[in-house]
């Protein structure tokens, strides 16, 4: 008896789920399309934070050519992550890297921005050799389980508080460092009001909760007249100026001065990835009995060559970004939701315009009389999201001191340093020198004397770098 054809809608679509493995990991092509929006919807600020800081006055660097850059970078890699090791990671230029290269490297150290960016490259080439020879795999399953844990836990309240302060509802303060927002500012009550929706939306379980109180409090922005509507449409005006400049420059960047620098981005870098590698998958289930992901050759391969098409392209390293746990925790389980962001990155490229309003910024008067930019749409995802990463905390054995001190101390100075390496540092720091007085030499791993030496040392790299000039 004959079959009837399968309709070529129905084939394609076959082909995409058996790709992506999507009855393995539970998953479905809208719940996979609706993870990506809302990953990239959480993430779209950065192609227009990203032009900001290397766009400084001074640096050389042209606002539209980073812009150009960002989204050329974020969504190849980003789409290579998707496809090569199938894990809904997306992959952007760093917050906190992109710092360092306009403010220490070009503008403190006078560097052509040429040079600072062959800088990003020698770091990211750095870091794929390292992957190649499975040693940056290695450090990340020497970690002992509670501190991984703790790297979610402690970046789950670093995206809650980056969350409250781009909402305007927590403020920098001269005398308590931080303080409560002005609730008589229209931004700040927008992001208040979609956090209240936002979480009302997951308290009611619905599907794309996230995503929807994104698209809500950006309706209801306009609406007020809070957040602009877009000017236009579309902009094809593309600049390519900063590509390729990282690459010809990499001579130029072979000095022993720099060396503290590469090593200070390289660690900055790499511990990112492995953070933001375990609170991913830690919320999406991904890992394994030992806090492992499967694969995660490939992710840090992937992750590695993103730092090297950051440097390459001018948009500074390209690393896994942490938002990718709003489109997990929207039930986004394989690689097929990274492949959405990065085309929403390449479409982000003419319409610009309109990705200004709901992931741009607006100004409003700070607490001491001078201006702050706030982002009251994308705002609440980010808290809530930080709420759903940080619920790992029950998994991490408190009366077990020797782990849930350095894990305290994880999650303490993680968001407080405002700085994911530094966080982990202090975690691997104090693990080691616990077991060392305790004398338990032989159950700390290698790796974990060896990774806490150099934290030690890229915690004074000011003064060492002061010795080598």
């Amino acid at each position: 008896m004959g079959r009837w054809p399968v309709p070529e809608r129905d084939l394609e679509r076959s082909r995409v789920e058996n790709f992506f493995r999507f009855s393995e990991r539970g998953t479905t092509l809208r719940t996979e399309i609706i993870a990506g929006l809302t990953t990239f919807m959480t993430m779209a600020y950065i192609i227009f934070v990203n032009p900001a800081i290397l766009g400084t006055e001074g640096t050389g660097l042209s606002i539209e050519g980073v812009f150009f850059a960002t989204c050329l970078a974020a969504a190849a890699t980003t789409i290579a992550m998707g496809i090569l090791a199938n894990y809904p990671i997306a992959l952007a230029p760093g917050l906190g890297l992109n710092a360092v290269v306009a403010f220490t490297l070009i503008l403190g150290m006078g560097l052509p921005w040429q040079t600072a960016m062959a800088v990003i490259v020698i770091e990211g080439i750095v870091i794929f050799i390292l992957v190649l020879t499975n040693l940056r795999e290695a450090v990340l399953n020497a970690i002992p389980l509670p501190l991984k844990f703790a790297i979610a836990v402690g970046i789950g309240l670093f995206i809650a508080f980056i969350g409250l302060r781009n909402g305007g509802i927590v403020v920098a303060d001269p005398v308590t460092y931080v303080t409560l927002g002005d609730f008589t500012q229209p931004a700040v009550l927008l992001a208040a009001g979609g956090l209240a929706f936002t979480m009302a939306m997951i308290a009611w379980g619905v599907r794309g909760g996230i995503l929807i109180g994104i698209v809500g409090t950006a309706v209801a922005g306009m609406v007020f007249g809070i957040i602009p509507l877009p000017e236009e449409v579309v902009d094809f005006r593309f600049d390519t100026s900063t590509i390729g400049g990282g690459i010809t420059a990499i001579p130029d960047a072979l000095q022993v001065t720099l060396i503290p620098i590469i090593f200070a981005l390289f660690m900055t870098d790499f511990f990112d990835t492995v953070g933001t590698v375990i609170a991913v998958g830690q919320e999406g289930g991904l890992l394994d009995e030992e806090g492992r992901l499967p694969g995660m050759k490939r992710v840090l391969l992937v992750d590695s060559l993103g730092t090297i098409a950051g440097g390459a392209t001018g948009a500074s390293s390209v690393t896994s970004y942490i938002e990718s746990g709003s489109g997990v925790a929207e039930g986004g389980r394989t690689g097929l939701a990274s492949v959405v962001v990065g085309l929403l990155f390449l479409l982000a490229l003419p319409f610009a315009p309109v990705i200004a309003v709901v992931g741009g910024s607006i100004p409003i008067p700070g607490p001491n009389g001078e201006e702050i930019l706030v982002s009251p749409v994308t705002a609440p995802a980010l808290i809530v999201v930080g709420f759903l990463m940080m619920t790992a905390v029950r998994f991490i054995p408190w009366d077990d001191f020797e782990s849930s001190i350095p894990a305290f101390l994880t999650i303490l100075t993680l968001p407080l340093t405002f700085n994911i390496a530094y966080g982990i540092g202090f975690g691997f720091i104090s693990y080691v020198v616990i077991k060392v007085a305790r004398g338990k030499f032989k159950e700390v791993h290698p790796f974990m004397y060896v990774v806490a030496v150099l934290f030690a040392m890229d915690f004074v790299s000011d003064y060492i770098q002061g010795l080598l000039s």
